[in-house]
């Protein structure tokens, strides 16, 4: 195995000891982020989209990202998991860190990279082929000889933990998932995103297109699931932030203005752009 496996390995199999003895003992310890990021910027072509943002995510916690359109959200995230590498002209410097593994390394398998940190997109995208296809064809893709009860069996476990296997368990293998509501193809996408297994989650607006009970569900949804994975989420919904994300960090005009807890964010903010934000003045 090379380097960059063995540090990307590291960085899949890094999880919490929850033996409660090494929980109690680890209480005065510093908590070690999931992902730092130092020292970002990011362009498109000559446009600077950030500036030298730092940033500390932590483990099994929900992290918002929250600014006006423009200010740099989705553009930070996307570079999270190297989703920019596809646009044209698009550069960035500086360091992102998973564990030991250095995200913005040229030279580092991108492939691996998406494995470890999933994506969900603001409109829900669903493959045109049936719900257990969905859920499988990525599974098949990084575990070629699974078995077909093996593989049964995870594309269940991922609609149970995305809460939809009991809404489609008996149509899996007859129906399109196209034919699924909108909340219902959105919670698809995070099951098949959990699917392979990340340890981070990332999603861009994952609600914004859905009706109130069907963002209620998914909300519900992200904080069970903070307890195995590491969430960011991009929000324009500062209700949402506050309902569901630990912590928050504040863009705007491609800088990071403050990040922190969100109660505190919201409620003792430390710049009044902040306060401003919050406070409805500009969005």
């Amino acid at each position: 195995m090379n380097p960059e496996e063995s540090s990307m390995d590291a960085a899949i199999s890094l999880e919490m000891n929850h033996d409660t003895a090494e929980s109690t003992a680890a209480v005065s310890m510093p908590i070690t982020p999931r992902l730092r990021v130092e020292d970002l910027s990011a362009w498109y072509g000559r446009k600077l989209a950030l500036d030298s943002v730092a940033l500390d995510i932590e483990d099994r916690k929900i992290t918002a990202l929250i600014g006006p359109s423009g200010c740099g959200k989705s553009t930070f995230l996307r570079t999270l998991n190297r989703l920019n590498d596809t646009v044209s002209g698009f550069r960035a410097t500086g360091s992102v860190r998973l564990g030991d593994t250095e995200v913005l390394d040229s030279a580092l398998d991108v492939v691996r990279l998406r494995r470890t940190v999933g994506m969900v997109f603001q409109q829900p995208n669903p493959f045109p082929m049936t719900i257990f296809d969905n859920i499988a064809l990525g599974i098949r893709e990084h575990e070629p000889r699974i078995s077909h009860q093996a593989l049964r069996e995870r594309v269940e476990q991922s609609l149970a933990r995305a809460g939809l296997l009991e809404e489609v368990k008996d149509v899996l293998k007859r129906q399109s998932a196209l034919a699924l509501s909108g909340g219902q193809q959105q919670r698809l996408c995070i099951a098949r995103a959990l699917a392979i297994s990340p340890s981070v989650l990332l999603l861009d607006e994952p609600c914004a297109s859905l009706d109130p009970i069907s963002t209620a569900r998914i909300e519900g949804l992200l904080v069970e699931l903070k307890r195995d994975f590491t969430i960011v989420i991009v929000t324009h919904n500062l209700p949402q932030a506050r309902r569901i994300a630990d912590d928050t960090a504040f863009f705007l005009m491609g800088r990071m203005i403050e990040s922190g807890s969100t109660e505190e964010m919201a409620t003792t903010p430390q710049f009044p752009q902040t306060q401003d934000y919050f406070a409805g003045a500009f969005g």
